[in-house]
Parts: C-alpha cells; sequence; structure tokens
C-alpha cells in the first residue's frame, strides 16, 4: 500500500490515502480522522511520519484540530460528532477505577504522564489533561519534580462523578 523506497515521502502517501477517504465519503464532514496513534498503528510509521500526515491534511484544508480532542474532516465550523466523553476524561476515570479497587494505593504513584502516553497511545496534552482531570476531583495529588500520588480515601469524591 505505501511505497517506503520510492520518491513519495510517505507522510504524503498517508495524506493522500486519508484524503481519498474524506472525498469517497467514508469519513464523514465532522467525524473525527484517525488519532496519530491509529496512524502509526494502521500504517506502522512513526508518531512524527502520523504528525505530519495529520499536519498535511489541515493545511490543505480536509481537516481541523481542537487541541485535547483531535482532529475532524472539513472546516472548523463544520459541526462534529461530539465524543460521548473526552478521552481524557476516559483516561482518568480508568484511573480512578484503579485507585478505588486498590490497585494505586494512597501515597503511592500513579503512572506518570509518559506511562500514560504509551498505555492508552494518547498524546502529552491528553495523558496531562487526564492527570489534572484527576487532581481538580481530588483523587491525586502532585509533588513538583517527584509525581503524582494518591490522595486518602478522604479526599476522593463522594459525589458518584468522576
Amino acid at each position: 500500500m505505501l511505497d517506503r523506497d520510492g520518491p513519495t515521502p510517505v507522510y504524503l502517501q498517508i495524506a493522500a490515502l486519508i484524503r481519498d477517504q474524506i472525498e469517497r465519503g467514508e469519513i464523514a464532514p465532522g467525524q473525527p480522522m484517525p488519532s496519530e496513534a491509529d496512524l502509526e498503528r494502521e500504517y506502522g510509521v512513526a508518531r512524527t511520519t502520523a504528525r505530519r500526515a495529520t499536519r498535511e491534511l489541515r493545511e490543505q484544508g480536509f481537516i481541523y484540530t481542537i487541541q485535547g480532542e483531535g482532529s475532524f474532516v472539513g472546516e472548523p465550523d463544520t459541526p462534529r460528532t461530539p465524543r460521548k466523553t473526552p478521552l481524557y476524561q476516559e483516561i482518568a476515570s480508568k484511573v480512578a477505577e484503579r485507585i478505588r479497587s486498590g490497585e494505586f494505593r494512597p501515597n503511592r504513584a500513579i503512572p506518570s504522564e509518559k506511562l500514560l502516553m504509551a498505555q492508552y497511545r494518547v498524546s502529552k496534552v491528553t495523558a496531562r489533561n487526564a492527570v489534572a482531570f484527576l487532581r481538580d476531583q481530588g483523587w491525586v495529588f502532585t509533588v513538583p519534580h517527584r509525581g503524582t500520588y494518591v490522595n486518602q480515601p478522604a479526599k476522593w469524591p463522594t459525589d458518584g462523578k468522576e
């Protein structure tokens, strides 16, 4: 499918394949474009190559990006298909469940942003937003230059929200 040895850079080939999907209506206006992590897996490329393909589509006007939410087909004013829950909140919910189950104990570190990025195959911003969301809810606290730790159960949310 991709000509890795030819004169056309791989990121341009990926952008062309996705552009064709958009033009055929396989990815409709407002729908999310595959994430960089999805492109990495699907095409067997590095994150930088996936990022360049996404940037190319954005520069050509086929997609637009909203930080922390992803890239969507169409112009920025195109109504988009909303996610049920933002990705960072889904990750925060999974970590909170691991805290609740006792897998992550009070005063012990939760996985670092780097580990969350690798585990959930998300960007640094998404992992950072997930940790910030957990902190805002009271699940965790952060010690600068040391890490993020599980709070005492008395500080955990009690209203059933995550």
